[in-house]
């Protein structure tokens, strides 16, 4: 699928590495097709690795997207420069009066905060709102996911005495989701966080279904029956080796951090990681897209509101 992104984006030359295709805006101009049009909140602190993740996964369908990269505000980004957001970021003001077909609300390494207490809080409810009149489907990833369902549902989240982090495996429950549409019964996804969700909240939350989860790292896709509101409490978005970074930052701190489970051949740090989760994570990709392309209305401007 063609991707449509500014032919300066840093992603650019390693998805063309991947034979991936993307398209630079000038070419996309000149095709006579609507595109679908995802807006991703990249609220990752290594903004330029979730955007090649993120961008890597929607490249798998036959449809255009053109992808907007959205900002929060109320935040000061203190690892990727200011030079690569201003050149290619829209804050939420920016866009707020658009409609999009989709859109994606990552992660964020704030999970040891109360939700009330993270400094962009307040613009990311702001956000979550208006993503219910004027988006067709809304991604929610990890810490993400977990804000989306306490602010729309009123879940909360607990602390963990250790970090879930790792490969595990996971257990289809709803074998009729369009979602989860050609997974296997079983598949692989990775964890990385240290909070999780009221599970028995959300059993009991009649507007939500769990779609799949994991009896070793709990929940981790859960939605409602129209598929307008998608939570996703793992990261099937990363690359091979984004655990093995994370664990040896994390060991630099704490010497006797657990290795991540299941991810390490034989727990061998000398052993390359077997990626055992990347056909599930395009397939859960394509088919939200599609689901987004079945869903949305030709004139954008009627999504919702």
């Amino acid at each position: 699928m063609p991707i449509k992104i500014p032919k300066e984006l840093p992603a650019k030359t390693q998805l063309e590495a991947e034979h991936i295709f993307v398209m630079t805006e000038h070419r996309a101009e000149t095709q006579d097709i609507r595109p679908l049009k995802i807006a991703i909140v990249n609220l990752m602190p290594t903004k330029i690795t979730t955007e090649t993740q993120l961008l890597r996964l929607l490249s798998n369908t036959p449809l255009q997207i053109d992808i907007t990269l959205v900002r929060v505000g109320t935040h000061k980004s203190r690892n990727t420069s200011e030079a690569h957001l201003l050149a290619f970021y829209e804050s939420f003001s920016d866009v707020k009066n658009r409609h999009f077909d989709g859109l994606i609300i990552t992660g964020a390494p704030v999970e040891h905060l109360a939700f009330e207490a993270v400094d962009y809080w307040d613009e990311l409810c702001e956000i979550m709102d208006w993503s219910e009149t004027n988006v067709t489907s809304t991604l929610h990833i990890c810490w993400g996911a977990q804000a989306g369902v306490y602010h729309h549902y009123g879940i909360a989240k607990h602390l963990l005495a250790q970090k879930i982090s790792g490969v595990y495996p996971h257990e289809v429950k709803h074998t009729q989701s369009m979602l989860l549409r050609g997974f296997d019964r079983t598949f692989f996804a990775p964890h990385s966080r240290w909070s999780a969700i009221d599970e028995r909240a959300l059993k009991k939350c009649a507007d939500l279904e769990i779609l799949a989860d994991s009896k070793l790292a709990g929940v981790h896709i859960a939605g409602n029956a129209c598929g307008s509101q998608i939570f996703v409490f793992g990261h099937m978005e990363y690359d091979a080796n984004t655990l093995s970074d994370e664990y040896f930052r994390d060991r630099d701190k704490e010497p006797h951090t657990r290795i991540p489970y299941g991810y390490f051949p034989d727990d061998d740090l000398q052993n390359q990681p077997i990626v055992t989760w990347r056909a599930h994570a395009s397939l859960l990709f394509s088919n939200w897209v599609n689901h987004v392309y079945q869903k949305t209305p030709y004139d954008i401007s009627k999504t919702k509101s």
